[in-house]
């Protein structure tokens, strides 16, 4: 495996056309500071971001800063989140990070990538998701959808998320990270799903690999 075999001018195209068809995404989840962010990227795991939204309503009326949750009963908690996939691993990490933000760094959430992944179920793409998103640094998130995506199309040609974001970050501009990452995900959610991907509708497919059979999955 290794970098895109895209030529540059190859990529150049495929942005322009995600650019011409897609334009400006806003993020996918609802947020009204930072913190509340980290609750809805850590409830992301494993659920749509549709249903994140719908639990969000209601739980950031509650809880807008990490003291708020600091000392809720996790019972009660897990009874706040239960539509969400994995909600006990959740509400058990969201409620800890609750309790090392309010502690050690004065009821905010740093923006700092060492300090962000340090906390329960806070992981490398979910780091890069809130300082991306939240405090607007040039990065570049990795979910399933960016993953699967970029390494069909051939933006991408590598067996890992961390080692597809390298590959990404080499060939996309830096001011386009965060778009680019949100129009992966689009796309993935659009037309490249998972299974029966909508080739023929493709609006990039003359670059595609996968779609010239010069990828297998």
């Amino acid at each position: 495996m290794g970098p895109s075999r895209l030529k540059a001018a190859e990529i150049d195209k495929i942005i322009n056309l995600f650019e011409k068809n897609y334009g400006e995404i806003k993020p996918f989840l609802n947020f009204n500071n930072s913190f509340q962010l980290l609750i809805a990227v850590v409830l992301s795991a494993q659920c749509t971001d549709k249903r994140v939204n719908i639990i969000t309503e209601k739980l950031f009326k509650k809880y807008s800063k990490p003291s708020d949750l600091a000392n809720v009963p996790l019972s009660d908690f897990e009874e706040e989140i239960k539509t969400c996939g994995m909600y006990h691993n959740k509400a058990k990490n969201l409620i800890a990070t609750s309790q090392i933000l309010s502690r050690n760094y004065k009821n905010s959430v740093p923006n700092d990538f060492d300090a962000l992944t340090g906390l329960p179920g806070v992981g490398r793409k979910s780091a890069n998701v809130i300082l991306g998103t939240y405090f607007n640094e040039d990065r570049f998130p990795v979910d399933t959808h960016v993953f699967r995506v970029s390494n069909r199309i051939g933006l991408a040609n590598s067996n890992t998320p961390e080692k597809t974001e390298e590959d990404l970050t080499s060939v996309i501009p830096k001011q386009l990270w965060m778009k680019m990452h949100r129009w992966l995900v689009y796309h993935g959610r659009t037309l490249c799903a998972a299974r029966n991907p909508k080739c023929p509708e493709c609006f990039i497919n003359p670059y595609c690999l996968y779609y010239k059979g010069k990828r297998m999955s």
